[in-house]
């Protein structure tokens, strides 16, 4: 394939993921105006958007391995369509169960996407230097995409209104089809992977049970039957899940890859990261419109150096990863992060607006420069048979971080308004939490990236893959 062929190839990965990223922080913006037209309250839009991060989390694994086995071209298509027509239904949604239901549809389709397109890049781009710069574009766009999502989001919102933000990704999606029949090769693995329906059942089960868990306990109670049920029902998945796994011999979820310390550090990482985007924008959604009275336009404007800082060290931060490895801006993200919290913690109604602008920034450029090293670190050791199942469960780790984050934050704002009325009125347990995810980023960054660990490759352990 000439160089041309394959940087086609990648623009159309690229593309096809933009709206992916946009819609999993696009809707954050919207969340005020969907409350009003629909009455929700604050676990009705948790459930908006983790409704889409949890099924995109739990088949993504699935995804993967189904592109390895029945075509990555083909999959990637039907993932494109059925994206692209929830985004339709989305927009005419006319109750919020409705909205929620096409959020599910549109996830079935995202899901086929993001694994897929990491999966097809790698085998695309089969040099490591090559490899490691189109993963660094690959994964700078997904970077922008989520940050620049409030920013188009509040536009959309305060010109056209919310349903345009799901309109917006159908132009996009149809034309990414058509790119992709004309120009990306179809590609499978050497050996079919046989479905394991068992394991994504439970998968299904264990983050289905856990998100809702969180997000419905300060209503419920967190001592009542049906929370405890749920937490019990998510641990029980997960020991059946550690208990079921290893005993396939095509298992949906490879635990072998977790013997690898770079692989298990860059999982963790990708959780606390995507946890604390998911919680920062969540939070300062809230803090922006109902605390601060801003309208969605100048709520998203706000959040506008954030998407800069990713728009500008995105990119410089898969540079760095090809020269130096992924240590030094793995080390730059949690200490950015950490120090975005703080910059939080004294933020009232009345904080001037430069500092949450500096606080903004410091988060942007934090979340910027930790995607191509985590992204990096997963697949690098991996076989390129096994790619859409690695680059899954790397994006899985950051679909479940970020439900996370959305259903932690929104359960302490949540219980903050029960117990004083006032959203964010108890505001320093959530920044806390953003310092924690921060810290937790530069304490496994030091125990996974030494030099000896960075060799330790997936492809190396021991038994067949």
């Amino acid at each position: 394939m000439s160089d041309r062929r394959r940087g086609l190839v990648l623009a159309i990965c690229c593309m096809s993921l933009l709206i992916v990223g946009l819609d999993n922080t696009i809707v954050n913006v919207a969340l005020p105006a969907i409350q009003r037209e629909f009455h929700a309250t604050v676990s009705d839009l948790q459930w908006t958007i983790d409704s889409y991060v949890v099924v995109l989390a739990s088949l993504l694994i699935l995804s993967g391995s189904t592109a390895d086995r029945l075509g990555r071209r083909r999959t990637f298509q039907v993932g494109l369509v059925l994206f692209t027509g929830g985004s339709f239904l989305c927009g005419l949604a006319p109750s919020l169960g409705w909205l929620v239901a096409a959020r599910i549809v549109q996830a079935v389709g995202g899901s086929m996407l993001n694994p897929v397109a990491m999966s097809i890049i790698t085998n695309t781009f089969t040099e490591p230097r090559e490899r490691a710069r189109a993963i660094g574009v690959w994964s700078g766009v997904v970077g922008i995409s989520m940050a620049l999502g409030p920013v188009v989001g509040g536009l959309l919102v305060g010109t056209v209104g919310w349903r345009a933000i799901f309109w917006i990704n159908i132009p996009i999606g149809l034309a990414a089809v058509v790119l992709t029949a004309l120009f990306v090769p179809e590609s499978r693995a050497p050996r079919p992977r046989r479905p394991d329906l068992v394991g994504q059942a439970l998968v299904i089960t264990l983050l289905g049970s856990l998100t809702s868990a969180i997000i419905e306990g300060p209503v419920a109670g967190w001592s009542s039957p049906l929370i405890v049920g749920l937490f019990a029902l998510a641990a029980a998945a997960l020991a059946a899940l550690l208990l079921y796994e290893p005993r396939r011999a095509d298992p949906l979820l490879e635990l072998r890859f977790f013997r690898s310390a770079p692989f298990s550090g860059a999982t963790l990482i990708a959780v606390s990261s995507f946890a604390a985007l998911g919680g920062f924008l969540f939070l300062n959604t809230l803090y922006l419109q109902t605390v601060r009275g801003l309208s969605a336009a100048h709520a998203g404007l706000a959040v506008l150096p954030m998407a800069a800082m990713v728009l500008v060290f995105g990119p410089l931060s898969g540079r760095l990863v090809g020269r130096r490895g992924p240590r030094l801006p793995l080390l730059l993200a949690g200490a950015a992060i950490a120090a975005s919290g703080l910059m939080m913690l004294p933020v009232t109604a009345t904080t001037p607006l430069g500092w949450l602008i500096a606080a903004y920034a410091v988060f942007g450029f934090g979340f910027a420069v930790v995607n191509p090293p985590v992204t990096q670190t997963a697949v690098s050791g991996m076989p390129r048979a096994q790619a859409g199942v690695a680059a899954a469960i790397a994006s899985t780790s950051r679909q479940v971080g970020q439900s996370l984050g959305v259903a932690v934050a929104g359960a302490l704002v949540a219980s903050a308004l029960a117990a004083t009325a006032r959203p964010l009125g108890a505001a320093d347990l959530p920044w806390w939490l953003i310092i924690g995810y921060g810290v937790l980023v530069l304490a496994v960054t030091l125990l996974t990236t030494g030099a000896g660990l960075v060799r330790a490759e997936p492809a190396d352990l021991p038994g067949p893959l």
